[in-house]
């Protein structure tokens, strides 16, 4: 369902929302099951069920706010030049993922909302990020048609995810002893890609 039946306390809804703040904290959501939910607030599993639907819209309700929480740290970010702002905005992320690591797995470990106001909540948050990210692109490479500027954006933003997964995992690998750092890799990242850009040839 949509959200907590307009008959559902919004307290109740808060207190859930805490209580899985306070859990994704420390560990993973893998080890979270709506009885030992039901506990932490003080109410019966039936009672969560009745407020969502079902364990799985509970956590899509988290994975909202995550996503809420991902848009303000973006919206926070300096946007005087298109360089420095992708550049900060890949940072960001990383950091986001790092510091809040498992709230940001479950993004990833649990499949999206399929249908309903869910859905299209968690999927104009993402689009927002991407929409963002392609404005930023065209406007440094004003060559970029629409369809370009898309599929670029998806491109990037593929990338520095892949980037901040292995980098979450230590999965980057080491030179001289030393680990790769996500931090430097996310730069060269897109200083590749934005060299590339500037020389694209106009369009005949």
């Amino acid at each position: 369902m949509a959200r907590p039946r307009q008959h559902a306390p919004d307290a109740l809804h808060a207190q859930v929302m805490k209580a899985c703040d306070d859990w994704l904290a420390v560990q993973s959501v893998h080890d979270l099951s709506l009885r030992a939910l039901a506990r932490e607030v003080g109410c019966a599993p039936s009672t969560l069920l009745k407020l969502y639907g079902s364990f799985n819209n509970l956590l899509q309700h988290v994975n909202v706010e995550t996503l809420a929480g991902l848009k303000q740290t973006i919206t926070s970010l300096s946007a005087d030049a298109p360089e420095p702002w992708l550049r900060s905005l890949a940072h960001a992320y990383w950091h986001f993922a790092e510091q809040d690591c498992y709230r940001w797995k479950l993004l990833f470990d649990y499949p999206l909302a399929q249908e309903g106001e869910l859905d299209q909540r968690q999927s104009h948050l993402i689009e927002a990020l991407f929409t963002q990210v392609e404005s930023a692109l065209k406007e440094y490479q004003p060559t970029l048609d629409d369809l370009e500027a898309r599929r670029l954006g998806r491109t990037l933003w593929g990338s520095v995810h892949g980037l901040v997964q292995l980098g979450l995992n230590e999965r980057l690998g080491y030179w001289q002893g030393q680990q790769l750092k996500v931090d430097e890799l996310l730069d060269q990242l897109v200083s590749t890609v934005l060299a590339g850009l500037r020389l694209r040839e106009p369009a005949s």
